[in-house]
Parts: structure tokens; sequence; C-alpha cells
């Protein structure tokens, strides 16, 4: 038995690669545009050609593919086998002949791993490092592969005193006893879920980075180990590794992740 799949067994992850191989039932090219708008909004450029984008827990390998159909040169890894499953899918999909999108599986708590790795014009990760059990030590480890110059793009759950002890307490319940899923689903699909979309909807406005509702929710719930922190310390934390913060976009103090862009000056 993998670790992974021992700490899914014993409640301790939730399955993040069976969460993204359902969700690439629904990927089309709409996602994919959407992934590729938001990957050129928050890094501000027009193209990557000529760059080399490491994704750091790649998922379903949707924003690999985004940074591929940009033009870089794409180097993926992710710790769920599943997840590693799902990005060579993709490739498959898209760039079956491609030599210039490496995927493999691997830790980002794996220091040795990375040093291997080398650096990156931009590394890239969304949403994953807060799952590691070690988030700061996930966050440490990174920026050993940013070069000089070069963006980290990295999400994060946001901290709120209260509520997120509230969560904790439900990703850990959600992994621990299969019998409480579908009620936690249920419950938290009414609130605040739902209210959410249905305003989305009304608004005209798409799911954010080709994203999909209902796999997002369970990832929500589900999404365990779970660590948060607040725009100050994350700031706080690369401006003493010497970078300067380039964009961020917050979730404004509610449940969700901040996004941040840094700049690794010379």
């Amino acid at each position: 038995m993998t670790q992974v799949t021992d700490e899914i067994t014993n409640g301790r992850r939730f399955e993040f690669g069976r969460n993204w191989y359902n969700f690439l039932t629904v990927m089309d090219e709409d996602r994919l545009g959407h992934a590729v708008d938001s990957l050129k909004a928050m890094l501000r450029v027009d193209d990557l050609h000529d760059k080399t984008f490491l994704d750091v827990g790649s998922g379903s390998g949707l924003f690999s593919l985004a940074a591929k159909k940009l033009g870089a040169r794409v180097y993926s890894f992710d710790y769920d086998p599943q997840s590693v499953a799902c990005t060579r899918a993709l490739k498959q999909r898209y760039f079956p002949e491609s030599t210039d999108w490496v995927i493999e599986e691997g830790s980002v708590l794996d220091a040795d791993y990375l040093r291997r790795l080398g650096q990156f014009d931009i590394v890239y990760s969304w949403g994953v490092l807060h799952h590691t059990g070690a988030m700061w030590q996930a966050l440490e480890n990174v920026d050993g592969n940013v070069r000089k110059n070069g963006k980290l793009f990295i999400a994060l759950y946001n901290y709120q005193p209260l509520t997120s002890k509230y969560w904790t307490y439900i990703k850990r319940i959600y992994n621990k006893y299969y019998i409480f899923r579908p009620p936690i689903i249920f419950i938290h699909l009414l609130y605040p879920a739902l209210p959410s979309y249905i305003l989305k909807y009304l608004q005209g406005r798409k799911f954010p980075r080709g994203m999909s509702f209902w796999y997002d929710h369970l990832d929500w719930l589900g999404g365990y180990p779970f660590e948060v922190s607040t725009p100050k310390q994350i700031f706080d934390f690369y401006h003493e590794k010497g970078y300067r913060l380039d964009q961020i976009k917050t979730v404004g103090g509610r449940h969700g992740c901040n996004e941040y862009v840094f700049v690794k000056l010379p």
C-alpha cells in the first residue's frame, strides 16, 4: 500500500486524484480557455514562449496544459498517483508527442527531489501547499526552484479566526467517516455553496479558472490536510527571502484562496 493510499484509507487525506479524475469528464475547450486567461492575467503575460513552468501539485493537469498552450516548457508533478494519471491523460489528449512536458510523481516536502528539478522561470502551485500537512515547509522548499527574476504564483487558504476551526473539523469528519459525507455535502450545498453559485449565474459570471462548481464543492469539503494563512504572513515570509509582491487577489476575509504572484529579486 502506498503512503497516499494509506493516508486516504485512514482518513488523513482527501482523495484529490479521484476528484480530479471525475473533473476531467467535464473538462472542455471552454474551461481550458478560462484557465489560459487566468494565467495570462495573473502573470501579466500574453504568452510563455521561451519560459520554463513548474507545476507543483498538478492535480487535473489543467494548468500544466494551459501553460503548455501558452508556449512554456512544462514540468508537472503531484504527490497523488491518480493526479499524475490525470495530468498524463491531458497530455495524451492534447500534446501526445511533446518532449517539452514532463510529468512525474513527487512530493513538495521532498527537498532533495526539488533540488534535482533545478530552477524555473515560473513556479506555480494553486491550492496545493496548504494540503501537504506541512505548509510552511512546502513554502520554504519551493523557493529554491524559482530562478532570479522568476515568478512564484501560489494560492493559499485564507485564515479566519473561528471559521477556519469549523472547516478543519468538517474536513476531518468528511474524510474519516464515509457515512457522514452525504449530509455534509447536502447541508453545505444549501449554504454557502448554492447561494454563491446562483449569484454568479444571475450576474452572468463564469466559474473562475475553468473550474467546476460540483467538483470544487467536494474539494472544499474534503480537502484535508488543511492549513490557513493571512496575506500578511505570506507577504512577510517571502519578503524576507528577497521577493517583491507583483500581484495579489484576496477573498476579502471570506473562506477560499488568496492568490499571490511574487517576483524573486536578483
